[in-house]
């Protein structure tokens, strides 16, 4: 038995990549459970079809998912739109509307019914349930989770410690809103799971982003209550996903922006990498 490695394109990859006699870690072939990276899409750039096809045709195999961010998909042609989903699901990439029911649940009942059902009719795969800046109760979290699910898509909420989160908000700013127990986040967490929920995003605000002192200790209890098949973390900050991956291996779920994508392969592969990742990323398979 020896470490293994993977020397050829993965199952969804239609072609062997280059230089594929140079070994690099084991990566599960898509659809993958662990060591899935989301990317964002259109918000700090445009993002059209045309664009997307190139990322995907040159890292498709690395990507698992597409996020929207900030409602940007509502500002878009409806044939655009479809586009870039088609594009998406060519290379066997979910597509997240991000969290943007937080803006359309302060419009009503009536309106939050109608968004989830045109997200499922558009061709839309996950719904994120997202409260970052509104108070909204638990029992109702749950009722979305159902409610989405029903719509055929998959229920993925955000929890967090941080009230107030999103929108670049300043670490002051933050301080000032204060942050929630990590126990909250946790069994916020697990009531999801247990409601149908396909997965949950933990919010970086808070743990790594606009604080002024990482809390590692929250994620090491995330990781050691929920595990890590379930979560999917925020790290849109190579130093961040950095970290990840030196403290929890390369099959930890991270959520990226676009431009880093090849950066964090790299690392979970094992074939480049910061001085102090350099040559430590490995893994290992029995029986190969």
């Amino acid at each position: 038995m020896t470490a293994e490695t993977s020397i050829s394109g993965t199952a969804s990859s239609s072609e062997q990549r280059a230089f594929s006699f140079l070994a690099t870690n084991h990566r599960p072939a898509k659809p993958r459970s662990t060591g899935m990276t989301e990317i964002r899409g259109p918000y700090y750039s445009a993002m059209g079809a045309r664009y997307l096809r190139d990322v995907l045709e040159t890292m498709g195999e690395h990507v698992d998912g597409l996020k929207f961010a900030g409602g940007s998909f509502t500002l878009m042609p409806e044939r655009a739109l479809a586009e870039i989903l088609e594009v998406a699901h060519e290379h066997e990439v979910l597509v997240s509307t991000g969290g943007f029911i937080e803006h359309v649940l302060t419009l009503g009942p009536e309106a939050t019914d109608r968004y989830i059902d045109e997200v499922a009719r558009v061709g839309f795969d996950i719904l994120e349930i997202s409260a970052g800046f509104i108070s909204i109760p638990t029992d109702d979290i749950l009722r979305l989770v159902e409610r989405v699910e029903r719509a055929g898509l998959k229920p993925k909420p955000e929890v967090g410690i941080q009230f107030g989160a999103g929108g670049a908000t300043t670490p002051e700013e933050l301080e000032q809103e204060g942050t929630r127990d990590v126990s909250y986040a946790i069994d916020l967490a697990r009531r999801c799971l247990d409601a149908g929920a396909y997965m949950i995003m933990i919010e970086s605000e808070g743990i790594t982003e606009e604080v002024t002192t990482w809390r590692t200790d929250v994620v090491a209890t995330i990781a050691r209550e929920l595990g890590l098949e379930k979560v999917m973390f925020e790290a849109a900050d190579p130093e961040v996903f950095g970290w990840y991956i030196k403290n929890y291996g390369p099959e930890v779920n991270l959520f990226v922006d676009h431009s880093q994508i090849v950066q964090l392969e790299c690392l979970r592969r094992g074939i480049w990498g910061t001085k102090s990742l350099w040559g430590r990323v490995v893994t290992y398979r029995q029986g190969h």
